[in-house]
């Protein structure tokens, strides 16, 4: 049974799609002006499998012919993330929230709890007992502390994004770096370029200033064992390595391909859905 999950975010989109709830294909774009041809672009990356946006793939795929999957081949369509109301096509939307508690799951059974570092915002969730969300906490207020803030002090030291994590990790000095405003550290970027101080120096200071955030944030949901980071942020080194550095020994688990674990839980939501409506299906056969 194919299901499909599809994660608008407000900075990338992935689509991934399972087969009895293994991983068959996924993929991920930029996500643009217009969600709907967004949502429709992520699901043509996925049967493509193209990651343009985040590079080589990290999972191991099936080598099955998936480029003539259709959506109309999907027994459910769940779509997910700040885009989630807009995609034409989805037979459900479910938040974020839920996603990521679900897809987190999936890569690591047992998580206790989940940092999601979006492109707006933050999110810490606590996942319980029986899998569910049993706490949340989310910073939407300013774009410090998100992965928006990363890429506009990128932008300004001209470091491509997916190079400020390992460059930061050969910093020698850390300088101090305030995220209360993403103006702020914009400005505050130019300023110490001007004063002569190394792109690596101020990129330490600035994952350092984002480490302090997230992990403030991530406390008041309480971090336990199998703490684990979701979102494309999981690919930042540097930046993982200074939340790890916050832990108090606890070490920080990756899923392998942590950009899509959101779009994994909704396609996991998906196959509840079309199990469930099987089996009503059957039931409603039988009493005919």
């Amino acid at each position: 049974m194919l299901t499909m999950g599809i994660d608008i975010g407000s900075r990338s989109s992935k689509c991934v799609i399972l087969d009895d709830g293994k991983l068959l294909t996924y993929g991920s774009i930029e996500t643009g002006p217009n969600i709907v041809n967004t949502a429709q672009a992520a699901v043509d990356a996925a049967v493509q499998r193209r990651t343009g946006l985040w590079g080589e793939y990290r999972m191991l795929l099936p080598d099955i012919k998936v480029d003539n999957l259709k959506i109309d081949d999907m027994a459910c369509i769940v779509s997910t993330g700040y885009g989630r109301a807009v995609v034409p096509f989805a037979h459900r939307a479910i938040t974020e929230i839920s996603c990521h508690c679900r897809g987190a799951q999936w890569f690591v059974p047992g998580v206790a709890t989940v940092l999601d570092v979006g492109g707006q915002d933050s999110k810490g969730i606590r996942v319980g007992s029986k899998g569910e969300v049993a706490d949340f906490v989310m910073n939407d207020k300013c774009a410090g502390g998100t992965g928006r803030f990363l890429e506009i002090v990128a932008e300004v030291l001209q470091v491509p994004l997916s190079e400020i994590g390992p460059l930061a990790l050969k910093s020698t000095k850390v300088l101090p770096f305030s995220t209360t405003c993403a103006a702020f550290g914009r400005g505050a970027a130019v300023a110490l370029l001007k004063e002569g101080e190394r792109k690596e120096d101020i990129l330490a200071g600035l994952h350092e200033a984002v480490a302090t955030r997230v992990t403030t944030l991530v406390r008041k949901v309480g971090i336990a064992d199998k703490f684990v980071i979701t979102g494309g942020i999981g690919r930042n080194v540097g930046l993982v390595s200074k939340i790890e550095k916050r832990l108090d020994g606890l070490k920080v688990i990756l899923p392998q391909e942590p950009m899509i674990v959101g779009a994994v839980g909704a396609a996991l939501f998906a196959l509840d859905h079309a199990m469930k409506q099987t089996k009503a299906d059957l039931i409603e056969e039988a009493a005919h």
